[in-house]
């Protein structure tokens, strides 16, 4: 199967199916509008998403370790399990001081993110694009910057307005994707 036959394969797809991808496109950006527009719930909502996939992942990385007990790394991981399970458990319990942590750690992941990008710009700056590169890394950088700048009180619509964001572009994704779809049926 060549890639034309799946990419009109797929078109086909969806466009027998665009409603339903429109319909969602517009539910992701409602709901993007709202977490904006709300980024202290949206922010405690993630941080209890995070908070919850913690209390998973320790649950099952303390079962597998158990399970594993004459491995060597036996105590390392049983403590990285731990770790996650009492994380978890601490941000399901306090919410608030869990978005405040996450704006924390999103503001250091925008500092390296930018400066790495900066560093990787200025490696390929003889070649065509290394600029929107470098623009990139500023602007993550500024943006990681600011986050920390404002911290603690970032945590109240960081992790709201990012996941508000995210959301907007994926559902507008999806209306353009059905409408692509249509188009090319046309």
């Amino acid at each position: 199967m060549t890639d034309a036959t799946m990419v009109l394969g797929a078109a086909g797809e969806i466009r027998r199916h665009t409603s339903w991808f429109i319909a969602l496109g517009i539910v992701f950006v409602i709901g993007g509008i709202l977490a904006i527009a709300m980024p202290l719930l949206a922010s405690i909502t993630v941080a209890l998403v995070v908070g919850w996939a913690l209390i998973v992942l320790g649950i099952v990385t303390i079962a597998q370790t158990w399970s594993m007990r004459t491995w060597g790394g036996f105590a390392w991981q049983l403590v990285i399990g731990l770790v996650f399970l009492l994380g978890g458990l601490d941000i399901v319990f306090n919410p608030v001081s869990g978005a405040i942590t996450l704006a924390f750690v999103i503001g250091v992941v925008f500092i390296v993110k930018g400066v790495m990008q900066l560093m990787l710009a200025w490696r390929y700056r003889p070649h065509t694009g290394w600029g929107w590169m470098a623009v990139s890394g500023v602007i993550a950088l500024l943006v990681g910057l600011m986050i920390l700048s404002s911290w603690p009180f970032s945590g109240f619509w960081v992790a709201g307005t990012l996941a508000g964001i995210s959301l907007i572009f994926s559902g507008w994704s999806y209306i353009m994707v059905a409408l692509a779809a249509r188009r090319l049926a046309a």
